[in-house]
């Protein structure tokens, strides 16, 4: 992630990314649909009585999480970086909803997931959640952090003791 007002990177060449294993958005619209396959199949409702309060809460979820998200992205590309992580990181990122978690995108990502989770009423989507944010965490974001730390230094040091890495 990257921010206008941090340490320049070091140069960048083919290999300067961090390698994660899969697309990001990619994961979560997978195991969306793997979810979805599996309730229609056999369905697993996991509130009870049409639960309208939850399609709203669900819809209020993705709506917010969506402008977060366009906040976050806008202010990657205001810093002048890269907004998907298979491209090198230009700049450290450290204002705008970066202020507030070190992964905005995948905390949005996750909460839109969510949001679904809850229009849909899946326990399959419920139950997948888990496993997919073991694999955003141990696929993605502890490499992207080896690579901000290996491109950065003290000034990605200095902003993850600063800023949490959730919420």
């Amino acid at each position: 992630m990257s921010n206008s007002n941090s340490t320049s990177a070091t140069p960048v060449s083919i290999s300067d990314s961090p390698h994660v294993i899969v697309f990001p958005p990619l994961l979560y619209v997978g195991t969306l649909l793997v979810g979805v396959g599996l309730n229609w199949v056999w369905p697993a409702p996991f509130l009870m009585g049409g639960a309208t309060w939850a399609r709203w809460a669900g819809g209020a979820l993705i709506l917010a999480s969506g402008l977060v998200a366009h906040w976050a992205s806008r202010t990657m590309r205001e810093a002048g970086t890269n907004v998907l992580p298979s491209k090198p990181a230009l700049t450290l990122v450290t204002n705008g909803p970066f202020r507030f978690t070190r992964n905005p995108l995948y905390v949005m990502n996750a909460l839109v997931y969510l949001g679904l989770t809850l229009i849909l009423n899946s326990a399959w989507l419920l139950g997948l959640f888990v496993p997919m944010l073991l694999v955003i965490y141990w696929g993605i974001i502890r490499r992207e952090e080896r690579y901000l730390e290996a491109k950065f230094g003290e000034a990605y040091l200095a902003y993850k003791a600063r800023v949490r890495r959730w919420i």
